[in-house]
C-alpha cells in the first residue's frame, strides 16, 4: 500500500493523502484583489488530487506585497474578490481542503514581477518604500527599506491578525505564515537583515520575538480548532547566517504555542546564497526538524517524481510532501501519482470518466454508467 496515499493529519485537518499543493505567487492581482486567473488557477489545483491546496502567499497590507501584483486580503474589497475564487474551489472539489498563507515582503517589496525582471521599482514607476526591521537593502544599490518602530511592528502585527479574521469568514481550512524566502518575519529572525539595537535584535532569544508575538496573535484570534502552521527558511545558505540549529530552536519555541505543521523551505536572504539545488535538496531540513521537535514536518524543493515523493515519506523524512513547479505542469499530478503507485484520489464526478480503462478504479467512489 502507498504511504503517499494514506491519511494523515494536518493539526485538525484530516486529510486523505499526504500530498500538498505549495503557495505559488501568480502576480497578476489588481490592487491586491484575485481576479478571474485565480478562479481558474485556484480551481483547477484543487482538482489535483492533492490533500489540500495552499493558496499563495497574501499580503497582510499594501506595503507587504513583492509586486504590485500580489494577492491581498486587507480589506472588503480584497476579501470579496478572494472569496470568490474560494468558492470556484469549493465547487470543483468539496473535499479538498484550502489552507492560506499570510505574508509580509518586507524589503524585498516593491518589486517587479519576474517576467519584468524582478528587481526593485522606483517611487515613481509603481514603487513604494519597504519596511524591514533594520534600513538594509536586500541588493547592494537599492534604495533601503524602512526600518519598522514600535509602532509600525504593532501596525503590520494587527494586520496580520485582521487578515486571519478575514480569511476564517471566507471559510478556510487552516492558515500558514510565511517566515521564510527573505521576507520580513525571516528578516527578523536572521542576522544577515536584522541589526537591530533594542529589544528585536541581537542574541536569537530577541531575533525571535517578533516573529513569535505575530503568531501568538494571529493563534489567539482563530478559532481553537482551525490549525496554524508556520514556513520557514531552516538556512540562508550564507556564512554567519540563519541556520538549521537556530531554527530548531525557532521550532521547539514554537511547538508549545499549538503549532499544527511547519514547512522547511530554504534561503531568500541575500543574494550571496550559494544553494546546492537537486531533487529534494531540502528534505535534510524537514527530517532533522521532524527527529529534533516531534512537530509535523512539510518538505519541499524538486520534488517532481511519484516514486521519489512515496520514499520520502515512506522513510520518515517528512509527514507531507508539497509540490509546486511540478503542479504548474501537470495540474493533475495527484492523479498521475495514484495510478503510478496503485493509489486512488478522489475527483469531480463529471471527470469521473477520465481514466484510460486500465486505470478505470482510480478514482473512489466513482461509477461509470452512462446512457
Amino acid at each position: 500500500m502507498s504511504v503517499l496515499f494514506s491519511p494523515h493529519s494536518l493539526g485538525s485537518l484530516a486529510l486523505p493523502n499526504r500530498i500538498l499543493v505549495s503557495p505559488m505567487c501568480q502576480y497578476v492581482a489588481e490592487d491586491g484583489r484575485a481576479t478571474a486567473w485565480h478562479v481558474a488557477h485556484l480551481g483547477a489545483l484543487a482538482a489535483s488530487g492533492a490533500g489540500a491546496v495552499f493558496i499563495e502567499a497574501t499580503a497582510v497590507e499594501p506595503a507587504g506585497r513583492i509586486t504590485p501584483g500580489d494577492l491581498g486580503l486587507w480589506d472588503d474589497a480584497t476579501e470579496a474578490a478572494l472569496g470568490r475564487a474560494i468558492e470556484a474551489m469549493r465547487i470543483v472539489s468539496p473535499q479538498t481542503k484550502v489552507i492560506l498563507q499570510l505574508g509580509h515582503a518586507g524589503r524585498k517589496a516593491s518589486s517587479a514581477e519576474p517576467w519584468l525582471g524582478g528587481q526593485q521599482l522606483p517611487l515613481d514607476a509603481r514603487g513604494w518604500v519597504a519596511l524591514a526591521p533594520s534600513a538594509l537593502a536586500q541588493i547592494e544599490g537599492e534604495t533601503p527599506p524602512q526600518a519598522l518602530s514600535g509602532a509600525d511592528m504593532a501596525r503590520v502585527r494587527d494586520a496580520f491578525v485582521a487578515s486571519a479574521r478575514r480569511a476564517v469568514r471566507l471559510g478556510v481550512d487552516g492558515i500558514e505564515l510565511h517566515d521564510a524566502h527573505g521576507y520580513l518575519l525571516h528578516e527578523f529572525l536572521s542576522p544577515i537583515s536584522n541589526r537591530r539595537e533594542d529589544d528585536y535584535g541581537g542574541p536569537l532569544e530577541r531575533r525571535m520575538r517578533y516573529p513569535l508575538e505575530v503568531y501568538d496573535a494571529v493563534r489567539a484570534a482563530l478559532p481553537s480548532a482551525m490549525p496554524l502552521g508556520v514556513k520557514v527558511s531552516a538556512t540562508d545558505w550564507v556564512e554567519g547566517g540563519w541556520d538549521l540549529t537556530q531554527t530548531i530552536k525557532f521550532a521547539r519555541a514554537l511547538k508549545p504555542r499549538g503549532l499544527a505543521w511547519i514547512t522547511a523551505s530554504s534561503g531568500g536572504i541575500s543574494p550571496r546564497q550559494k544553494i546546492p539545488v537537486g531533487p529534494g535538496y531540502q528534505i535534510p531540513f524537514a527530517q532533522a526538524l521532524k527527529e529534533q521537535t516531534g512537530l509535523t514536518t512539510i518538505g519541499v524543493g524538486l520534488i517532481t517524481q511519484p516514486q521519489q515523493a512515496e520514499d520520502i515519506v515512506a522513510a520518515g523524512q517528512a509527514d507531507f510532501v508539497t509540490l509546486a513547479r511540478a503542479m504548474l505542469y501537470d495540474p493533475r499530478w495527484g492523479w498521475h501519482a495514484a495510478a503510478a503507485l496503485g493509489a486512488s484520489v478522489d475527483a469531480p464526478p463529471p471527470y469521473w470518466r477520465a481514466p484510460p480503462h486500465e486505470h478505470a478504479h482510480l478514482f473512489r467512489n466513482a461509477t461509470h454508467g452512462a446512457r
